[in-house]
Protein backbone atom coordinates (compact mmCIF):
# COMPACT_ATOMS: atom_id res chain seq x y z
CA UNK A 1 0.00 0.00 0.00
CA UNK A 2 1.28 3.46 -0.93
CA UNK A 3 0.19 5.07 2.32
CA UNK A 4 2.03 8.33 1.76
CA UNK A 5 1.18 8.86 -1.91
CA UNK A 6 -2.41 10.11 -1.68
CA UNK A 7 -1.57 13.67 -2.64
CA UNK A 8 -2.98 15.72 -5.48
CA UNK A 9 -0.59 17.89 -7.43
CA UNK A 10 -2.15 19.16 -10.67
CA UNK A 11 -5.45 20.77 -9.81
CA UNK A 12 -5.93 24.17 -8.26
CA UNK A 13 -8.81 25.37 -6.15
CA UNK A 14 -11.24 27.52 -8.09
CA UNK A 15 -12.81 30.68 -6.67
CA UNK A 16 -16.47 29.68 -6.49
CA UNK A 17 -19.53 31.84 -6.77
CA UNK A 18 -22.08 31.16 -4.02
CA UNK A 19 -24.64 28.55 -4.96
CA UNK A 20 -27.79 30.14 -6.33
CA UNK A 21 -30.79 28.21 -5.03
CA UNK A 22 -34.23 28.72 -6.53
CA UNK A 23 -37.22 27.06 -4.89
CA UNK A 24 -40.45 27.36 -6.82
CA UNK A 25 -42.49 24.16 -6.38
CA UNK A 26 -42.41 21.69 -7.94
CA UNK A 27 -38.77 22.56 -8.69
CA UNK A 28 -35.77 23.22 -6.48
CA UNK A 29 -32.87 24.32 -8.70
CA UNK A 30 -29.22 24.75 -7.71
CA UNK A 31 -27.24 26.89 -10.16
CA UNK A 32 -23.59 25.80 -9.96
CA UNK A 33 -22.43 29.11 -11.46
CA UNK A 34 -20.50 27.57 -14.38
CA UNK A 35 -20.28 24.27 -16.25
CA UNK A 36 -19.30 21.43 -13.91
CA UNK A 37 -18.41 17.80 -14.26
CA UNK A 38 -21.16 15.88 -12.50
CA UNK A 39 -21.30 12.23 -11.49
CA UNK A 40 -24.59 10.73 -10.35
CA UNK A 41 -27.12 7.99 -10.92
CA UNK A 42 -29.75 10.58 -11.86
CA UNK A 43 -32.77 9.29 -13.76
CA UNK A 44 -32.43 11.76 -16.62
CA UNK A 45 -28.65 12.35 -16.91
CA UNK A 46 -26.79 9.52 -15.15
CA UNK A 47 -23.06 8.86 -15.14
CA UNK A 48 -20.43 11.44 -16.07
CA UNK A 49 -21.99 14.54 -17.64
CA UNK A 50 -21.36 18.26 -17.90
CA UNK A 51 -24.05 20.47 -16.40
CA UNK A 52 -24.54 23.93 -14.98
CA UNK A 53 -27.42 23.08 -12.67
CA UNK A 54 -28.98 20.34 -10.57
CA UNK A 55 -32.75 20.27 -10.14
CA UNK A 56 -35.14 18.47 -7.80
CA UNK A 57 -38.65 17.64 -9.01
CA UNK A 58 -41.21 17.27 -6.23
CA UNK A 59 -43.82 14.62 -6.96
CA UNK A 60 -46.75 13.05 -5.17
CA UNK A 61 -46.99 9.34 -4.54
CA UNK A 62 -49.99 9.17 -6.88
CA UNK A 63 -47.81 10.56 -9.70
CA UNK A 64 -45.62 7.46 -9.47
CA UNK A 65 -48.37 4.85 -9.34
CA UNK A 66 -48.34 3.87 -13.02
CA UNK A 67 -45.57 6.08 -14.35
CA UNK A 68 -42.08 5.37 -15.63
CA UNK A 69 -40.02 7.55 -13.23
CA UNK A 70 -37.36 8.32 -15.84
CA UNK A 71 -39.92 9.37 -18.45
CA UNK A 72 -41.80 11.40 -15.85
CA UNK A 73 -38.82 13.47 -14.73
CA UNK A 74 -37.49 13.92 -18.28
CA UNK A 75 -40.84 15.24 -19.49
CA UNK A 76 -41.47 17.52 -16.53
CA UNK A 77 -37.96 18.99 -16.58
CA UNK A 78 -37.92 19.56 -20.33
CA UNK A 79 -41.31 21.28 -20.18
CA UNK A 80 -40.05 23.61 -17.44
CA UNK A 81 -36.81 24.47 -19.26
CA UNK A 82 -34.56 22.36 -17.03
CA UNK A 83 -33.73 19.68 -19.59
CA UNK A 84 -29.96 20.26 -19.30
CA UNK A 85 -29.94 19.90 -15.52
CA UNK A 86 -29.07 16.74 -13.64
CA UNK A 87 -32.44 15.76 -12.19
CA UNK A 88 -33.36 14.38 -8.78
CA UNK A 89 -36.89 13.40 -7.79
CA UNK A 90 -38.44 13.53 -4.34
CA UNK A 91 -41.78 13.39 -2.55
CA UNK A 92 -40.35 15.58 0.23
CA UNK A 93 -41.55 19.17 0.40
CA UNK A 94 -38.69 20.87 -1.44
CA UNK A 95 -39.12 23.99 0.69
CA UNK A 96 -37.62 21.88 3.49
CA UNK A 97 -34.20 21.60 1.90
CA UNK A 98 -31.05 21.91 3.97
CA UNK A 99 -27.49 23.06 3.31
CA UNK A 100 -24.13 21.98 4.58
CA UNK A 101 -20.88 23.86 3.98
CA UNK A 102 -17.30 22.99 4.88
CA UNK A 103 -13.80 24.30 4.23
CA UNK A 104 -10.64 22.21 4.55
CA UNK A 105 -7.43 24.01 3.69
CA UNK A 106 -8.05 25.69 0.33
CA UNK A 107 -10.98 23.41 -0.57
CA UNK A 108 -14.63 24.29 -0.03
CA UNK A 109 -17.68 22.06 -0.39
CA UNK A 110 -21.38 22.95 -0.51
CA UNK A 111 -24.22 20.46 -0.15
CA UNK A 112 -27.98 20.83 -0.68
CA UNK A 113 -30.20 17.99 0.52
CA UNK A 114 -33.83 16.96 0.78
CA UNK A 115 -34.42 14.13 3.22
CA UNK A 116 -37.31 11.77 3.78
CA UNK A 117 -37.04 8.40 5.49
CA UNK A 118 -40.41 6.81 4.73
CA UNK A 119 -38.63 4.32 2.46
CA UNK A 120 -35.71 3.77 4.86
CA UNK A 121 -34.02 0.44 5.42
CA UNK A 122 -30.70 -1.14 6.25
CA UNK A 123 -28.21 -1.94 3.52
CA UNK A 124 -28.12 -5.62 2.63
CA UNK A 125 -31.61 -6.28 3.96
CA UNK A 126 -34.11 -5.90 1.08
CA UNK A 127 -37.58 -4.75 1.96
CA UNK A 128 -40.59 -3.78 -0.10
CA UNK A 129 -41.10 -0.08 -0.83
CA UNK A 130 -44.34 0.83 0.89
CA UNK A 131 -44.18 4.62 0.53
CA UNK A 132 -42.22 7.25 -1.33
CA UNK A 133 -39.53 8.82 0.82
CA UNK A 134 -35.90 9.30 -0.09
CA UNK A 135 -32.64 11.17 0.44
CA UNK A 136 -31.49 13.32 -2.47
CA UNK A 137 -28.49 15.61 -2.33
CA UNK A 138 -25.99 17.40 -4.52
CA UNK A 139 -22.48 18.33 -3.44
CA UNK A 140 -20.21 20.86 -5.17
CA UNK A 141 -16.48 20.91 -4.49
CA UNK A 142 -14.17 23.78 -5.42
CA UNK A 143 -11.41 21.69 -7.02
CA UNK A 144 -11.54 20.13 -10.49
CA UNK A 145 -11.68 16.33 -10.32
CA UNK A 146 -10.63 13.63 -12.75
CA UNK A 147 -13.11 10.74 -13.20
CA UNK A 148 -11.48 8.58 -10.51
CA UNK A 149 -11.50 11.53 -8.14
CA UNK A 150 -15.21 12.11 -8.70
CA UNK A 151 -15.89 8.42 -8.09
CA UNK A 152 -14.05 8.55 -4.78
CA UNK A 153 -15.79 11.81 -3.81
CA UNK A 154 -19.13 10.11 -4.52
CA UNK A 155 -18.14 7.23 -2.24
CA UNK A 156 -17.20 9.66 0.53
CA UNK A 157 -20.51 11.50 0.11
CA UNK A 158 -22.50 8.27 0.44
CA UNK A 159 -20.47 7.28 3.51
CA UNK A 160 -21.21 10.67 5.08
CA UNK A 161 -24.93 10.25 4.39
CA UNK A 162 -24.90 6.86 6.09
CA UNK A 163 -22.99 8.19 9.10
CA UNK A 164 -25.53 11.02 9.52
CA UNK A 165 -28.47 8.60 9.45
CA UNK A 166 -26.83 6.13 11.83
CA UNK A 167 -25.98 8.87 14.32
CA UNK A 168 -29.65 9.87 14.50
CA UNK A 169 -30.59 6.32 15.44
CA UNK A 170 -33.76 5.99 13.35
CA UNK A 171 -34.97 2.38 13.38
CA UNK A 172 -37.40 0.40 11.25
CA UNK A 173 -38.68 -2.91 12.61
CA UNK A 174 -36.08 -2.64 15.36
CA UNK A 175 -33.14 -2.28 12.95
CA UNK A 176 -31.03 0.87 12.56
CA UNK A 177 -31.41 2.20 9.01
CA UNK A 178 -28.56 3.36 6.77
CA UNK A 179 -30.47 5.12 3.98
CA UNK A 180 -33.43 4.54 1.70
CA UNK A 181 -33.93 2.29 -1.28
CA UNK A 182 -34.33 5.23 -3.64
CA UNK A 183 -31.58 7.66 -2.60
CA UNK A 184 -29.83 9.66 -5.32
CA UNK A 185 -26.55 11.58 -5.07
CA UNK A 186 -24.80 13.99 -7.44
CA UNK A 187 -21.22 15.23 -7.03
CA UNK A 188 -20.05 18.26 -9.03
CA UNK A 189 -16.62 19.77 -9.65
CA UNK A 190 -15.44 22.61 -11.96
CA UNK A 191 -15.14 21.51 -15.59
CA UNK A 192 -11.45 22.28 -16.15
CA UNK A 193 -8.68 20.34 -17.93
CA UNK A 194 -6.71 19.24 -14.86
CA UNK A 195 -8.18 17.63 -11.80
CA UNK A 196 -7.51 15.81 -8.56
CA UNK A 197 -7.38 12.03 -8.72
CA UNK A 198 -7.84 11.43 -4.98
CA UNK A 199 -10.75 12.41 -2.76
CA UNK A 200 -10.50 10.01 0.18
CA UNK A 201 -10.76 10.78 3.87
CA UNK A 202 -7.08 11.81 4.05
CA UNK A 203 -7.48 14.58 1.45
CA UNK A 204 -8.89 18.10 1.85
CA UNK A 205 -11.52 17.28 -0.79
CA UNK A 206 -12.71 14.19 1.06
CA UNK A 207 -12.79 15.95 4.42
CA UNK A 208 -14.76 18.92 3.08
CA UNK A 209 -17.21 16.74 1.15
CA UNK A 210 -17.76 14.49 4.15
CA UNK A 211 -18.53 17.31 6.58
CA UNK A 212 -20.78 19.23 4.21
CA UNK A 213 -22.86 16.16 3.33
CA UNK A 214 -23.04 14.98 6.93
CA UNK A 215 -24.33 18.34 8.14
CA UNK A 216 -26.95 18.75 5.41
CA UNK A 217 -28.30 15.20 5.67
CA UNK A 218 -28.32 15.20 9.46
CA UNK A 219 -30.28 18.46 9.56
CA UNK A 220 -32.74 17.20 6.97
CA UNK A 221 -33.21 13.80 8.61
CA UNK A 222 -33.50 15.38 12.04
CA UNK A 223 -36.31 17.62 10.83
CA UNK A 224 -38.14 14.68 9.21
CA UNK A 225 -37.84 12.58 12.39
CA UNK A 226 -39.01 15.46 14.56
CA UNK A 227 -42.09 15.86 12.36
CA UNK A 228 -42.97 12.19 12.71
CA UNK A 229 -42.46 12.14 16.45
CA UNK A 230 -44.51 15.30 16.80
CA UNK A 231 -47.33 13.75 14.82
Amino acid sequence: MRLLSFRNEAAKTVAMMPLQISCHPPFLVVDLGAPHRVLSWSLNRPGFVTARSIAWLQVKEDDLADADPAALIEGKMAAAGHGGAVGLMTSRDIRKHHRGEAVEGDVSADCVATVGLANAGRVGQPRAMHRAGTINFAIRVSRPMKPQGLIEALAIAVEARTAAILDLGWRVDGVAVTGTGTDCVAVAAPDLPDGDIYAGQHTPVGAAVGRAVYDAVRKGAGEWIAERRGA
